[in-house]
Formats: structure tokens, C-alpha cells, sequence
């Protein structure tokens, strides 16, 4: 039996291992987009370690639960400003989608500190 690989839950055409899963297991995201990408699949696979290793120090939770009976089903980003990879700041508008929510439209922001991009902060939309 032949078997296919799952889809990444960003929405890339990759495959999560050859996606979000290769930041998961350490790689650094080069942009603020594939970091956002990340951070939404691993709230889709229950990362919850990655979440708070890629949320700045300065603004992040001291821990973080994730509810597995969320069911999340698709992430759209709608725009980006900076967060390539020479820059040091950008951001990301996008709206998340979830089963029996209603979807969350934010405008996230990421700083790169020594070297690798982290979620600072967003704005609900």
C-alpha cells in the first residue's frame, strides 16, 4: 500500500514534513510568513513547546494549553510587510479559520533576534 503524505496545514502545496514540519523540528523560518505559517500548523498539531519558542521573551505567556477538540481548517494570508529575509521586522495579515469559531482576522508582528524571526505581537481584526 502506497501512502501519501499529509498535506501541510498552512496551505502550502508542501507536505507538512517538507513544510512546517522541518521548522517544527529546528530549522529556523527564513521569512515572517513561513514563521506565521509555522506557528498556525502548530497550533493545528498541538506544538504548543514551538509556539512559546518562537514567541519574543519580552511578550510571551508562561505557558500555553491547547485545546485538541479545536479543530482548526484553513489559515489565509491576506498581506505582508517586510519579514524577508534581510529585514529585521515585518508583519502579517491573516485570517485563521476554525471549526465552530468564528475565524480570527489579525495582524501579527515579528522581530528577527539573533538571527531567527519571533512572533511579538498582533492586533485583532
Amino acid at each position: 500500500m502506497v501512502t501519501t503524505p499529509q498535506p501541510c496545514p498552512c496551505g502550502a502545496l508542501n507536505s507538512y514534513d517538507a513544510c512546517c514540519g522541518t521548522f517544527h523540528s529546528g530549522a529556523p523560518a527564513p521569512t515572517a510568513e513561513k514563521l506565521m505559517r509555522s506557528r498556525y500548523s502548530a497550533f493545528v498539531v498541538l506544538a504548543s513547546d514551538y509556539l512559546l519558542d518562537t514567541w519574543h521573551p519580552d511578550t510571551r505567556p508562561r505557558r500555553l494549553r491547547l485545546d485538541p477538540d479545536d479543530q482548526w481548517t484553513g489559515l489565509t494570508i491576506i498581506s505582508t510587510t517586510g519579514g524577508q529575509l534581510f529585514d529585521t521586522e515585518g508583519t502579517v495579515e491573516f485570517t485563521a479559520h476554525q471549526r465552530h469559531h468564528p475565524p480570527l482576522h489579525e495582524i501579527s508582528r515579528f522581530i528577527r533576534v539573533d538571527g531567527r524571526w519571533m512572533y511579538l505581537d498582533g492586533v485583532h481584526r
